[in-house]
């Protein structure tokens, strides 16, 4: 488990609205992500998609950045003119990047002795001490 993982699981499992928002966010992203990969595969320009889509450039470049309120055409329309087709996946919010992350602390913890976590926490304030700072 990475540290980023355990950063989310902490702040999910403090605050449980954070998951929820966290996991809406992580997907607008990661449908951007996919779009400009899907476009660069295609090595295509946004200006290219832009025209096949008879828009203009910033319309392609707010797709691929901001996509979290993208109608279901749109993406249609964008995966033709870079030469793809839309699969659509659901799939049980259990398996979200938030619950994910927290399975995963939560395993993590229970494996790990309990001086383990504890001397991983000290490490820092006692490398601190070391250096007089």
């Amino acid at each position: 488990m990475d540290d980023l993982d355990r950063s989310i699981a902490r702040a999910a499992l403090r605050n449980p609205e954070f998951a929820d928002l966290y996991d809406r966010g992580y997907q607008a992203f990661h449908i951007g992500t996919q779009l400009k990969l899907a476009r660069e595969d295609a090595g295509l320009t946004q200006a290219q998609v832009a025209e096949r889509l008879r828009t203009h450039k910033s319309a392609v470049s707010r797709m691929e950045n901001q996509s979290e309120d993208i109608r279901l055409s749109t993406l249609q329309r964008y995966a033709q003119a870079v030469g793809c087709i839309l699969k659509l996946e659901l799939m049980p919010a259990s398996e979200g990047t938030v619950a994910r992350a927290i399975r995963g602390y939560q395993e993590e913890l229970a494996a790990a002795p309990a001086t383990s976590v504890r001397a991983r926490r000290a490490k820092p304030a006692a490398r601190y001490a070391e250096h007089g700072d």
